[in-house]
């Protein structure tokens, strides 16, 4: 009986890395349509949200089970009350992805004001720290937690950088071009929560492991 509870135990981390897996796809794929500005690639990622929603529920449903049928103690709970939080978040993230999409529909047809740099950087930042949460999560590697945390910062700088370089090379100089900088001013600001949304889930890793809340207090991480 043990052995198939841990092969439970097994089978739900698998979907999650499998969710995180597909998340981390549709913020590749988002930005990728921005880049092209390509319509058919901004509709693929709407369109696979779907996939995205069923698996969470799917997660949900393997964690409501585990804790009605096995009555799961210490360590073992909490990671199942965890698994919870997580899939939440990177349901949470592949929304933001959606929102990017549909950002680029909107700028469809438009030029872009510029070349993109720092929306690219916080794009593999945010990638980044997915994958990373996620394996600090599966590996129960606090340390790994608190790298991610810390990068949180850097995100929020990369979204200011954007916001005020649009606003202040653009917008306040022309303010016909707001069409086309305001969506890329709200993708950079969906990029960045959806790094929040990975800095939660390495939060959460802390306080499953070593009963320590980080959340707010990221001075009790080595920077």
């Amino acid at each position: 009986m043990e052995r198939h509870f841990d092969r439970e135990l097994e089978d739900l981390k698998k979907e999650l890395l499998r969710m995180g897996a597909l998340v981390e796809g549709e913020i590749f794929e988002s930005i990728e349509a921005l880049k092209n500005l390509s319509i058919e690639r901004a509709n693929k990622v709407i369109n696979d949200d779907k996939v995205i929603d069923e698996l969470e529920n799917k997660i949900d449903e393997m964690c409501l089970n585990l804790l009605a049928l096995r009555q799961p103690m210490a360590v073992d709970l909490r990671f199942i009350t965890m698994s919870l939080k997580i899939s939440t978040d990177l349901e949470r993230m592949a929304d933001l992805a959606v929102d990017i999409a549909q950002r680029v529909l909107e700028l469809s047809g438009k030029p872009l004001l510029k070349p993109l740099i720092d929306i690219p950087k916080l794009t593999e930042l945010a990638k980044e720290m997915v994958t990373s949460s996620l394996n600090a999560f599966v590996n129960k590697d606090a340390d790994m937690a608190g790298k991610v945390i810390l990068l949180d910062r850097y995100a929020d700088k990369l979204r200011d950088t954007v916001q005020k370089e649009l606003v202040d090379d653009f917008i306040s100089k022309d303010a016909s071009s707001a069409g086309r900088a305001v969506p890329l001013i709200l993708i950079a600001r969906h990029l960045e929560r959806i790094c929040d949304h990975a800095t939660n889930i390495a939060e959460d890793v802390i306080y499953m492991l070593q009963a320590e809340v980080v959340k707010h207090h990221s001075e009790k991480l080595k920077n």
